[in-house]
């Protein structure tokens, strides 16, 4: 089967992992044969192939992008299957125009033997064909005692470790892991939170947390460990990649280190670029997370880091929870949201208000995802055809009850959007498509 996608905007920021020449940004004609791209050429210049095999697209007024990647995402299987199982959350990423996804180490049982990786990626396999990387423990069962084996995990088909939902408190432990992980090639990613400064805050410290009368975390909690592995990646010589930045003290930190020459990435996720700890004013719980919702200075200081490269990633941090976990008072409930179907919309807000060019945000759900984690990215004659088709003008309301994802724990339920993935393939094989002319 071939496939002709003809007339869409074709931005592809271009790939630093070799996988592809200089950047890419005009209308084209993209033709994909047995799952890989066989041919861009401006519009109009290549000829429609003859056949009965050919499947043609007219993506007139779209944008044609190499497929975005979440590295960042908790699928809940094994062990929470009723929250989100791999299957039904590679339904989600596709349907969020995402053609790869990283998944979290704390299932039940952790991910952090070989046995756990293998079985991940034995239920990606059956699932609708979204790429999936497994992220391992850094420490056994996530209890930052001892380290797991980051060997075995690698050899099992992990791509990097972390603890996250847990921080590594034991500063030598996190050393070692650095060490060992850099010997081995694997991403450390770190979830910066100092336990004893968060220890029972159930939203972001100031204003609105006294008036509601809930304990709050203050934006120190998370800048503290920010620094603390820092200075293990400057010692290590290490690479690290800081998980869902959301305080503007961190940003600051991450910005100098970079200007020092410290190899340290970081992300954040589109909750914190677009909400502040109003949004929870009301208890709703569907806008509790961790690290929590901060002020309108926080939100403008994201913004801030990922329009000057501070930031260098958007991932969801996709946590399903089900109404068991949700509907309970607000201090009692779980921390997270679900965000594969809004990422794309929410950061397309970024490019309408000016923080950043298209293919900027391009470059941070794709190519630098790819880069980090050292994954193959961008549109290359002879590559694999996972593409993302966006229809950037489509206008939709968020209904939580329509989503791919089992859980329904989103603060946009209700949002009018601006922005939608139409058309995702991975190695050339539709995986989702939404009304593309054909």
């Amino acid at each position: 089967m071939r496939t002709l996608i003809r007339g869409a905007r074709v931005i592809d920021p271009g790939c630093p992992n070799g996988h592809m020449g200089g950047p890419i940004d005009g209308p084209m004609d993209v033709l994909i044969q047995d799952g890989r791209i066989a041919d861009i050429q401006p519009e109009g210049i290549l000829k429609i192939p003859s056949g009965n095999d050919v499947r043609i697209y007219d993506a007139q007024g779209h944008i044609l992008t190499p497929g975005l990647i979440d590295m960042h995402v908790h699928f809940r299987e094994p062990g929470q299957e009723y929250k989100e199982t791999i299957a039904t959350g590679c339904r989600a990423a596709a349907a969020g125009g995402f053609t790869a996804v990283c998944t979290m180490p704390n299932t039940r049982p952790v991910n952090d033997n070989g046995q756990i990786t293998r079985f991940i990626l034995s239920r990606a396999a059956e699932a609708c064909g979204v790429r999936v990387y497994p992220v391992g423990a850094i420490s056994k069962s996530l209890e930052g005692k001892a380290l797991s084996e980051f060997g075995e995990l690698k050899d099992a088909g992990a791509v990097a470790v972390t603890d996250d939902g847990n921080p590594v408190m034991n500063s030598l432990l996190m050393r070692r892991a650095m060490e060992y992980a850099g010997g081995l090639g694997l991403t450390v990613i770190s979830h910066c939170e100092e336990l004893e400064l968060a220890h029972g805050g159930a939203m972001n410290e100031g204003t609105t947390a006294t008036r509601m009368g809930l304990p709050g975390i203050p934006n120190a909690a998370e800048t503290i460990m920010v620094l603390r592995d820092i200075a293990l990646c400057e010692l290590t010589g290490v690479r690290l990649h800081i998980a869902h930045v959301s305080a503007l003290e961190s940003v600051r930190a991450i910005r100098e280190a970079k200007r020092n020459g410290i190899p340290v990435t970081a992300e954040t996720a589109p909750h914190y670029f677009t909400l502040t700890d109003d949004a929870v004013r009301e208890y709703d719980t569907h806008a509790k997370m961790n690290p929590p919702l901060r002020t309108q200075k926080d939100v403008d200081a994201i913004c801030e880091g990922l329009r000057d490269g501070t930031l260098d990633v958007i991932a969801t941090d996709h946590a399903p929870h089900s109404p068991v976990e949700k509907d309970v008072e607000f201090d009692q409930a779980a921390n997270g949201i679900i965000g594969l179907e809004t990422s794309l919309a929410l950061g397309l807000r970024l490019v309408e208000s000016g923080v950043l060019s298209l293919s900027s945000l391009i470059e941070k759900m794709s190519t630098q995802p790819a880069r980090i984690l050292g994954l193959a990215s961008g549109l290359k004659i002879g590559t694999a055809a996972d593409i993302t088709v966006i229809d950037p003008d489509r206008i939709w309301t968020v209904d939580a009850n329509r989503f791919q994802s089992i859980s329904r724990n989103t603060p946009f339920d209700g949002w009018t959007l601006k922005g939608k993935a139409v058309l995702t393939m991975v190695n050339g094989t539709v995986v989702f498509e939404e009304r593309l002319n054909t």
